[in-house]
């Protein structure tokens, strides 16, 4: 019969095995990436384990938004399809999501250049590319192209209905800008503009010549990819 102690080393070694245990052995460098997301979810069911309930979220992901990514396509609803998942897990998941957005948009934010279309492109593409709706941003700058004042002006398909030069211009002048930078996401992963988005992107340009306040540029984020219509030499001015 194996002693008392032999008994322990044995459960020592064990629990090793668990995510929690081994991020205190060895860091968190050594789990995958379901292990830890299985200490996030902490607890499981009577039919699943932390780590059988991390593992079907990830697979839940279609395409792009797959593995991690999937805490960012999935709803409530379909995290709490998965047994084991509550309304309060399913929260948590989706506010984990969430701060490693912002952190991501933080980092940038930083030593952002309002003045590179690429840098601009790179800090709004973790904040935009997992959007399943369009969303247009308007960007208000100094003179120096400095950001004043980032803010959210419409929620679906950028036209003359949902955006206007109306809209654009009372934000920028609320906040005194005398530059302003247009964005917006399609959710398609391809960031070629439409022909809505030239005409209304170069219907606002016109308006804010007449009030000096000079649109730099319209900037399209796909999924890892983006359109400066700057760039493209789209701007009629």
């Amino acid at each position: 019969m194996r002693s008392f102690n032999a008994l322990l080393t044995e459960s020592s070694a064990n629990r090793e095995c668990f995510p929690y245990e081994r991020f205190l052995a060895y860091g968190p460098e050594s789990l995958t990436d379901t292990e830890l997301l299985a200490i996030i979810i902490r607890t499981g069911s009577n039919c699943n384990s932390p780590v059988d309930i991390a593992g079907q979220i990830m697979d839940l992901g279609i395409g792009k938004e797959k593995g991690l990514n999937s805490l960012f396509s999935l709803t409530l609803d379909e995290l709490m399809s998965i047994h084991g998942i509550g309304q309060i897990k399913a929260v948590k998941l989706k506010c984990i999501a969430e701060i490693a957005k912002r952190m991501s948009s933080q980092t940038r934010g930083e030593l952002l250049n309002c003045s590179n279309p690429s840098d601009v492109a790179d800090y709004f593409m973790e904040k935009l590319r997992h959007e399943e709706q369009e969303k247009t941003i308007l960007l208000c700058l100094d003179n120096k192209l400095n950001l004043i004042e980032e803010c959210l002006l419409s929620i679906g398909t950028v036209n003359s209905a949902s955006l206007s030069p109306r809209d654009v211009f009372m934000r920028a002048l609320k906040c005194g800008a005398s530059n302003i930078i247009l964005l917006h996401n399609h959710p398609t992963g391809d960031p070629s503009p439409s022909k809505a988005d030239v005409i209304v992107t170069n219907k606002i340009s016109e308006s804010g010549i007449m009030l000096d306040i000079r649109l730099q540029d319209h900037i399209i984020i796909g999924d890892r990819s983006y359109c400066s219509l700057r760039e493209k030499d789209l701007l009629w001015q």
